[in-house]
């Protein structure tokens, strides 16, 4: 077996993605999914902890993309459309090119508890950085929370429509469709 391929990070991920849609996540095993990718366990743990980092490993990335985009874009854009345009960003860049693995693991993520649990906890962790990077901007703490909050409820309404079977737009398009579903919300119970 090859010791180093320069793509084993994904050849993981969907080796792991296919076995947890086949037999579940609790009963794969890092030796199956190293097996599968044709690697070997060392190699399955040099990149990832466990297994559920597979499915949790693109968390730091999404993290860093969305920051740097909400610190170089236009510091005149009200707080919300600064997180949006960058979420809009990473999506297009991170996870289009992917629809068909992020559909697989939203599956995989629905079906186990513990793991919409992780879900949650790195969205509020994500949630959290986006807000220190509007407050990093000048925004005051209160509005910046509220901000990532609502554009991060948005994101997960645009990822779950995008995942559905027969969706063809894109997820930009889905989290424009969210945010302005929000704004409408909001505009309808006069802004309290």
């Amino acid at each position: 077996m090859p010791r180093w391929k320069p793509d084993a990070v994904e050849r993981l991920q969907a080796a792991a993605l296919e076995l947890f849609g086949e037999q579940g996540f609790e009963r794969t095993t890092v030796t199956e999914i190293a097996q599968r990718a044709g690697l070997t366990q060392r190699t399955f743990f040099n990149h990832f902890a466990d297994k559920r980092e597979v499915l949790f490993g693109l968390s730091s990335e999404l993290q860093q993309e969305i920051l740097w985009e909400i610190a170089a874009g236009d510091d005149t854009l009200p707080p919300l459309d600064a997180v949006v345009r960058a979420l809009g960003v990473a999506a297009d860049r991170l996870f289009e090119d992917r629809r068909a693995a992020v559909t697989r693991r939203h599956a995989v993520l629905a079906a186990n508890p513990e793991l919409q649990e992780r879900e949650l906890s790195k969205n509020a962790v994500l949630t959290e950085a986006i807000a220190a990077a509007l407050n990093a901007r000048g925004c005051d703490p209160e509005t910046a929370f509220l901000a990532a909050g609502a554009a991060m409820v948005a994101q997960q309404v645009a990822f779950q429509k995008w995942t559905l079977p027969d969706e063809k737009r894109t997820l930009h398009e889905l989290l424009s469709d969210a945010v302005n579903s929000l704004r409408t919300t909001v505009s309808q119970t006069g802004g309290t």
